[in-house]
């Protein structure tokens, strides 16, 4: 995975991700990458803070960690955020997350 360092990178507790959520979606899921981040479409609208708690839920589902494990770090209001998740790292996060042929088009 070439693009480890830029999405995602080990931290003492975990892992660091960078994602680019679009809210609004059919249903939630991870559709690859976008840039230097990963795209995450979220089946709720950005209404008090409900896209983030599906954004945090999806994560926490995916990665098989408790959603306290899941930590937006910056970006709360934007669609790019950089999240914490601890107990996993980088290359097993992305793994989870990515889907199959993500990681060879490079492209979501």
């Amino acid at each position: 995975m070439d693009s480890l360092p830029v999405i995602a990178r080990d931290s003492e507790r975990g892992a660091l991700l960078t994602v680019h959520v679009q809210p609004g979606a059919s249903h939630t899921e991870c559709v690859g990458i976008h840039g230097d981040a990963i795209k995450i479409r979220l089946a709720t609208r950005p209404i008090d803070g409900a896209a983030n708690d599906e954004l945090i839920r999806f994560i926490a589902a995916r990665c098989g960690v408790p959603r306290a494990n899941v930590r937006i770090r910056a970006g709360e209001q934007a669609r790019r955020k950089r999240l914490s998740i601890k107990a996993i790292t980088a290359e097993v996060l992305l793994t989870r997350l990515l889907p199959r042929n993500a990681n060879e088009t490079g492209k979501a």
